[in-house]
């Protein structure tokens, strides 16, 4: 017991943001940064990668929800939980999308067809909001290629990268 009274002194637990000291805030940043890692780890790899909307939103989340306990603004212990709650159903969810791949098309989006066989696809291009210069610059970057015709598939992937496969040579 003395140990959780000293942890609640020392973190300033139960006090109004405006009674915190300086020492309180920079001692809840490094309980926070322990959690945090903590948290991190306990998230899939992909999750730091930002493979798609759906990992892009738990860091954003989650990084909001962790600071509002350290600036004193939300309850500690109960902000510190919900991080833990978040990273959990962020887990539970990739698990969920992973053996039903329906789940999995909703939460993290589907890849789109941008060039065919050497064919622009206006109707996805527009739909993604990929102009043709945006899309010429992806094809030097990411396929070695300076033209559409060069393109046997290039496709917008659900992170928003394009990925590009060349046209066999003759």
């Amino acid at each position: 017991m003395e140990i959780l009274d000293a942890l609640t002194s020392v973190l300033g637990i139960g006090r109004e943001p405006r009674d915190l000291t300086i020492i309180h805030v920079s001692l809840r940043a490094v309980a926070m940064f322990v959690a945090a890692i903590v948290m991190v780890r306990m998230a899939d790899k992909r999750f730091l990668s930002k493979k798609s909307a759906f990992d892009a939103v738990l860091g954003l989340i989650l990084a909001s929800t962790l600071a509002r306990a350290v600036n004193g603004s939300a309850p500690f212990v109960p902000t510190l939980v919900g991080g833990f709650v978040l990273v959990l159903l962020h887990r539970l969810a990739a698990a969920i999308a992973f053996h039903w791949h329906s789940f999995g098309h909703l939460i993290k989006g589907s890849a789109d067809v941008l060039i065919e066989n050497g064919k622009l696809n206006e109707q996805q291009m527009r739909r993604n909001a990929v102009t043709i210069h945006d899309l010429e610059e992806d094809l030097r970057l990411n396929g070695s290629v300076s033209k559409a015709d060069e393109v046997q598939l290039a496709k917008i992937e659900r992170n928003g990268e394009l990925s590009v496969i060349k046209k066999k040579s003759s």
